[in-house]
């Protein structure tokens, strides 16, 4: 016995679309309950006008030429009694719209956002590169100091920085090399220039040398010291002058020195006074030849010549704070005037092609002649520097590496 009114009270219950129907049928195929009254007590295949096995339980099929979906659950308290429940489909998809509508708008707005963040994407990654190999191209034909635009700050902005600083390092290795080609081309002009002068200028050595030897033996003879001891100071002079080797002993450099000074004392009879103060380690050292007797002349001739008595002139050699060979020829003559100071600075400032220029000219003696020899020999580190102030005298510094 089957309370039929509790049955359809829960199917009346159940919560269903529109149009659904729901079945609770016997085994006889009878329709006990129903949430359409009208199918109550009639069989479940009249009302379907087809066979039970003829539709697709659970799965969407055609019912009286609706798309509908039937699905079907027996009851275990009831054997042969089921549940039958047949939905239109368009029912359950309703409420789908909205979710649908909203997903594919959802959906061309995240293929637009990806279109548009690929495009600044690659547009950030291409256009420095793409502008990096455009420079690259240009740089072979501007000028030096043409340089490869950064124009981001990622790694296509350290990209091109470092290449504009190996440019950088070229063009200074460029440069260095250039200099380097001008020096040793200007070495050799002023070595061909030297070869020339003294092809003009030449004087059989031992024709010269014998001639002074001989002066010397008349003035002993005679009587006559003083023309002894300057004939036989020049010779000296003379005979280390005219030495091939470019560089010389310190000492044989001092000697000349002093052989000079002997010559001047006798010339000025003891006017001023004159000391050699060089450190005995420098002596076995090696210095280009004939760089301080040019100076000690231009102390006497330009600085002590024209004063009364009582000047000084010093020479002195040491070893200074960076290693190098620091020579000073210090007089106590009348000075050189701030304007042609600055002149002598800027003569020995000058770059190389300036000066090799200036001594072909026939310009550049004494100071300029000497510091360009030193330069040409060691390098820009190297050189004669002069310090003078009106009064009080004058100081040229010639610096040499340790040799």
């Amino acid at each position: 016995m089957v309370n039929s009114e509790k049955m359809q009270e829960l199917v009346e219950n159940t919560e269903l679309t529109p149009n659904s129907t729901l079945y609770i049928l016997n085994s006889r195929n009878e329709v006990i309950a129903s949430n359409n009254a009208n199918f109550r007590g009639i069989l479940f295949k009249d009302i379907l006008s087809v066979d039970r096995n003829s539709y697709t339980i659970g799965v969407k099929t055609k019912i009286n030429g609706e798309d509908v979906i039937v699905q079907e659950k027996g009851l275990e308290q009831a054997d042969g009694w089921r549940i039958v429940s047949i939905i239109p489909v368009h029912e359950l998809t309703n409420d789908m719209n909205a979710i649908k509508n909203i997903s594919i708008v959802a959906g061309i707005g995240i293929i637009l956002s990806m279109i548009i963040l690929g495009y600044f994407f690659l547009n950030s990654l291409t256009r420095p590169v793409m502008g990096l190999v455009a420079d690259m191209r240009k740089i072979g034909g501007r000028d030096m100091g043409f340089r490869v635009k950064v124009r981001s700050t990622n790694e296509v902005g350290v990209l091109a920085y470092d290449i504009n600083s190996m440019i950088d390092k070229m063009e200074e290795m460029t440069r260095s090399i250039f200099n380097t080609q001008a020096r040793l081309y200007e070495s050799e002009l002023s070595k061909k220039q030297a070869e020339f002068s003294a092809l003009q200028s030449q004087i059989n050595p031992h024709f010269l040398y014998n001639t002074l030897n001989c002066i010397s033996s008349i003035g002993l003879e005679y009587g006559s010291k003083e023309i002894a001891q300057i004939t036989s100071c020049m010779s000296k002079i003379f005979r280390y002058s005219i030495k091939k080797d470019e560089l010389v002993l310190i000492s044989e450099e001092i000697e000349c020195i002093k052989a000079y000074m002997k010559i001047i004392s006798i010339r000025y009879e003891d006017k001023f006074s004159m000391e050699v103060d060089v450190d005995e380690k420098l002596l076995e050292m090696r210095t280009p030849k004939m760089i301080l007797q040019p100076i000690v002349e231009n102390s006497v001739y330009h600085g002590l010549e024209s004063i009364d008595a009582g000047g000084h002139l010093r020479v002195s050699g040491k070893i200074d704070a960076n290693g190098d060979v620091c020579f000073q020829v210090s007089d106590s003559g009348k000075g050189i005037g701030k304007v042609e100071l600055e002149s002598i600075k800027a003569k020995l400032n000058m770059e190389h092609s300036e000066r090799v220029k200036d001594n072909f000219d026939g310009n550049s003696i004494g100071l300029s002649n000497i510091d360009n020899r030193i330069k040409l020999l060691f390098g820009e580190g190297y050189g004669v520097g002069i310090e003078s102030q009106i009064g009080f005298g004058t100081t040229v510094i010639v610096k040499i590496p340790y040799i």
